[in-house]
């Protein structure tokens, strides 16, 4: 197999395999941002999750188990930062970064014990067992996560636009004064909200503790969690669109590594910049005053 194709086949792997985290955390996001906040305590979320994910494994030598208590764990953070963010006076992005911080803070100090053992992992789907090509079958080898993420997208983008409580979602986002006259609770379904895209977020970071890397260590994130903002921008709100979004972002991550399996050494730590880079140029040509994002929730420019 030539290098092209060795690359190639890296990259679209690495899409599937990177953009996965990328792609729970950017639909818990979207979710809390089309009900009318911004949390950019989704990094605390991915982490504590990842953490949590990780010990729960080891413990009740189940990875499905901390999967399920990450989300429990993103859920708590998503109902603090509700909770916190909807007090008089209080503004979301302080909000957000202090629930980062407090995420991480609780990650790193009830995470030290777990950075040596071995939990169990994921399993992967072997859908290249067919061939007998060592390549095709690692980039093949697919989490289930994956495949949940993939319909979730698609579940949350019909809930938004199908079902009586998406469309109270984005009445709270979109005319919070409409739907205080509708008799929504605006600080119910912000709650609610918060609470499923932490949630999500957290999912993400067990995928991270418990197929790849498949490890806990305090750097695991990346900056995924904060990144997701820039890509849920980027996705104009679909959540049919944070998938196409995801796959893009995991790709950027995974160039500088499949070059160097294919013994391309020039620019390693340039191309392992790619998904930062991406962030950045996401958000200078979004970040405009000239015009409003076509998708964007109407209560995030009005802090309403």
């Amino acid at each position: 197999m030539d290098s092209f194709w060795l690359v190639t086949m890296a990259i679209l792997a690495g899409a599937v395999r990177g953009g996965t985290p990328f792609l729970f955390v950017s639909l818990g996001e979207c979710l809390t941002e089309k009900s009318g906040k911004i949390n950019l305590g989704q990094e605390g979320s991915l982490l504590a999750g990842a953490m949590t994910a990780y010990a729960v494994s080891y413990h009740s030598g189940s990875p499905w188990y901390g999967v399920l208590a990450a989300m429990g764990v993103g859920m708590l953070l998503g109902l603090l930062f509700a909770w916190l963010s909807q007090l008089p006076r209080t503004n979301d992005i302080a909000v957000g970064i202090a629930l980062m911080l407090f995420g991480s803070g609780i990650a790193f100090f009830f995470g030290k014990p777990y950075i040596q053992p071995s939990a169990p992992l994921l399993p992967g789907i072997p859908l290249g067992a067919w061939s007998d090509s060592t390549q095709i079958q690692a980039a093949l080898r697919i989490c289930p996560l994956f495949f949940l993420g993939l319909l979730t997208a698609y579940f949350l983008a019909w809930f938004l636009r199908s079902t009586r409580w998406g469309l109270q979602i984005r009445a709270a986002g979109d005319q919070p004064s409409a739907a205080r006259a509708l008799g929504i609770s605006l600080k119910a379904v912000r709650t609610w909200a918060a609470m499923a895209g932490s949630g999500l977020a957290a999912v993400g970071g067990s995928y991270l503790s418990l197929y790849y890397p498949g490890a806990w260590t305090e750097a695991i994130s990346g900056g995924q969690g904060l990144m997701a903002v820039a890509l849920v921008i980027f996705a104009r709100w679909d959540p049919k669109m944070c998938l196409v979004a995801s796959l893009l972002f995991g790709g950027a991550q995974s160039v500088g590594p499949a070059l160097q399996a294919a013994g391309i050494q020039t620019g390693y730590y340039l191309w392992n910049a790619s998904p930062y880079v991406l962030t950045l140029i996401v958000m200078v040509i979004t970040c405009s005053t000239k015009k409003s994002l076509a998708g964007a929730p109407g209560a995030l420019a009005t802090g309403e």
